[in-house]
């Protein structure tokens, strides 16, 4: 039993725990329902604490209380935890973590098993992305201030840029971001991962690859896409397909221009 939340909140921190939930905040505090809900208003109010989701709580350290909340990787783990739902983090989040940050992304990007809407703290938003294999995609056990999150593979971030194209800024951004990521991608983890995608994402990361110069990544899908029986498909999808000619290898017609550079 803590004599206030704010004694509550200076031990969780002190500890170097970050976030908490409604649940601790009742344990802790017994009083009632509407001392300790005001109690964490006023929190909130004087940026103590914020609140991304409902019912969770991160603490804000002085360093961040302009900004009203640390960075989304103090305590993306515990919220997926709290939401209980598998996750890694994903696409230009991912992308920027392994080194290849054309510019730091807007949202901190998360992939996870159903559709979720977007959680807001301050000044940090996070956009979640459903995926189809979640839990069968590889990760890396990223280091953080305070633990530790999933982030997805350089490779497996590689096939994601392509799935979720809209969101890594279309094509012409994927380019950009491939071409810093490749020097990280291992090309037989990278076909690897070909059955957790559709072909048609693998015809458009081997394209862009290809276009990229990077033979020995490419290689390997286009001989995997040999066994397959694969149609043509345009470069960006949901785009007009344009009069370009396919490309014969991928099966791919480039409807959407991009800058490529050795």
């Amino acid at each position: 039993m803590f004599t206030s939340m704010t004694a509550f909140v200076d031990d969780l921190q002190a500890k170097g725990r970050y976030t908490f939930t409604l649940a601790e905040a009742m344990d802790a505090d017994q009083r009632s329902a509407i001392a300790r809900e005001a109690a964490l208003r006023r929190l909130k109010q004087k940026g103590r604490i914020a609140s991304p989701r409902e019912g969770f709580y991160v603490i804000v350290p002085v360093e961040y209380r302009e900004a009203g909340c640390p960075p989304a990787n103090w305590f993306i783990d515990d919220l997926m935890r709290f939401l209980g739902q598998p996750y890694y983090v994903g696409i230009l989040s991912a992308a920027a973590i392994h080194g290849a940050a054309h510019q730091q992304p807007m949202l901190f990007q998360v992939v996870t098993d159903r559709p979720t809407r977007q959680a807001q703290a301050g000044r940090v938003r996070i956009g979640f992305h459903k995926g189809r294999h979640v839990e069968r995609v590889p990760v890396a056990a990223v280091q953080t201030e305070t633990g530790a999150m999933r982030v997805s593979t350089p490779e497996a971030t590689a096939f994601d840029l392509v799935h979720f194209a809209p969101a890594a800024g279309h094509i012409g951004n994927v380019v950009i971001v491939l071409r810093e990521l490749a020097e990280k991608i291992d090309p037989q983890r990278l076909v690897e991962l070909v059955d957790l995608y559709a072909l048609s994402d693998v015809q458009r990361l081997g394209y862009l690859l290809e276009q990229l110069g990077e033979k020995r990544l490419a290689d390997p899908l286009v001989q995997w896409l040999k066994t397959r029986r694969y149609r043509p498909i345009p470069l960006a999808p949901g785009q007009a397909k344009g009069d370009s000619p396919m490309d014969s290898r991928w099966r791919v017609i480039p409807n959407e221009k991009m800058e490529v550079e050795f």
